[in-house]
């Protein structure tokens, strides 16, 4: 059956984490049980634009990540505790960070700069 036919609250096999992670989500790994994703900022209000950002969108969905948080990094671990496990919910909710945190308007065809390129304003550090 693979990753693709499970059900919401179904979990994963590590091989079907690997797999659904190298697809979809290539900067998020797997580790003890959870997925993780560090996101490098520049500094502390960059960490806490991020850390509003994913609160934001978990509160949302409601599904709640472990977050570690530094001066310059933010880790967003995921894992379904309910159903003690990874499930499509950390899945759903690990894509739609990951839009949303790394989204460079300035890469597409629209009317938005983006952040400039200078010290004073960056806050992300960009794969």
């Amino acid at each position: 059956m693979g990753w693709r036919g499970k059900e919401s609250e179904q979990t994963y096999t590590d091989e079907e984490v690997e797999a659904r992670l190298k697809e979809e989500l290539p900067n998020w790994y797997l580790e003890k049980g959870w997925i993780r994703r560090k996101y490098k900022t520049n500094s502390w209000k960059g960490t806490l634009m991020v850390v509003n950002t994913v609160g934001h969108l978990a509160e949302a969905g409601f599904h709640h990540p472990d977050l570690a948080v530094s001066y310059a990094f933010v880790i967003v671990k995921l894992m379904n505790h309910a159903a003690k496990g990874i499930t499509n919910k950390d899945f759903a909710l690990a894509s739609k960070i990951e839009d949303v945190v790394m989204w460079q308007p300035a890469l597409e065809d629209n009317d938005l700069p983006g952040t400039p390129d200078d010290p004073r304003f960056k806050y992300i550090k960009y794969d």
